[in-house]
């Protein structure tokens, strides 16, 4: 009676995701496999090779994994400070970090654009310092700022949660052990918490490879990255084959890097040793 209740509460989530996920996907999967005459074709798929798009991904990539080095680079310490901290403090600071998220995603890129531009904040800031002005905006650095700004609490919250999750008792018995805490940081919370950091790497990485909504805003339009060589096919060109394929091709690549983060960290969580 339990189980069919169950499957009952299910129908709406399956409902859901087949008509907003899997029938879409299997609309740009037979988009990408199809010429526009309908024929069967490989060349939209092998498109991402091309020297234009394999630039873009290149860039994509490149930027995604900056964005990802530099969001677990903040992230990390905060959590290791956040563990040592006293509960009032760290759901201040928690409320802080996940405050942005409450806001709408294009106002947050507009106000760092406010920020980052010409004319904008720090530019003025540095002009009443008598210091020389930045050239931020609608640059590849413009991008990582507005992809850190933007993504590093999904990998805050989850390292955060990881290493909140390590027993105390075995950081004490690595102590007893003689382990300083150097070696406690290295050989049990670092190891213990990649769990954390891998679900950061895929919720940060991911999306930062199929970024173009920061890349317009704050690369002007002049740093083309393989999200928005996709939305212009789809929006511009009206080339929904090639789209699909380079949509295709890139969570195929997508897929595959996490795949390899995940197996890495599972990997390298095995091998704890005190």
């Amino acid at each position: 009676m339990n189980r069919s209740r169950t499957r009952l509460l299910a129908i709406p989530y399956i409902i859901w995701v087949a008509g907003f996920t899997v029938i879409p996907l299997i609309f740009i999967i037979t988009k990408a496999v199809t010429d526009e005459n309908g024929m069967l074709t490989a060349s939209n798929l092998f498109a991402i090779f091309d020297p234009l798009h394999r630039k873009a991904l290149m860039m994509s990539l490149l930027l995604a994994f900056i964005s990802t080095v530099i969001c677990i680079i903040i992230a990390y310490p905060v959590a290791i400070i956040l563990r040592g901290s006293h509960i009032r403090k760290k759901n201040i600071i928690l409320f802080v970090l996940i405050l942005p998220m409450w806001m709408n995603f294009i106002l947050r890129i507009l106000a760092m654009q406010m920020l980052i531009s010409n004319n904008g904040i720090v530019n003025h800031i540095l002009e009443t310092l008598e210091l020389p002005p930045l050239k931020l905006i609608n640059t590849p650095q413009a991008i990582v700022i507005g992809m850190v700004y933007d993504y590093l609490p999904y990998m805050m919250l989850p390292i955060l949660n990881s290493v909140l999750s390590i027993s105390e008792d075995v950081i004490e018995a690595a102590k007893d052990l003689g382990s300083d805490k150097m070696h406690v940081l290295l050989h049990i919370i670092l190891p213990l918490s990649l769990t954390g950091v891998g679900s950061g790497i895929t919720m940060v990485f991911v999306p930062s490879m199929t970024e173009f909504v920061i890349a317009n805003i704050l690369g002007g339009g002049k740093i083309q990255l393989l999200g928005n060589i996709i939305e212009q096919e789809f929006t511009v060109t009206m080339n929904w084959n090639l789209g699909s394929g380079l949509s295709v091709s890139l969570m195929a690549f997508v897929l595959i890097t996490s795949f390899v983060f995940g197996r890495n960290n599972e990997d390298a969580a095995a091998g704890i040793s005190i």
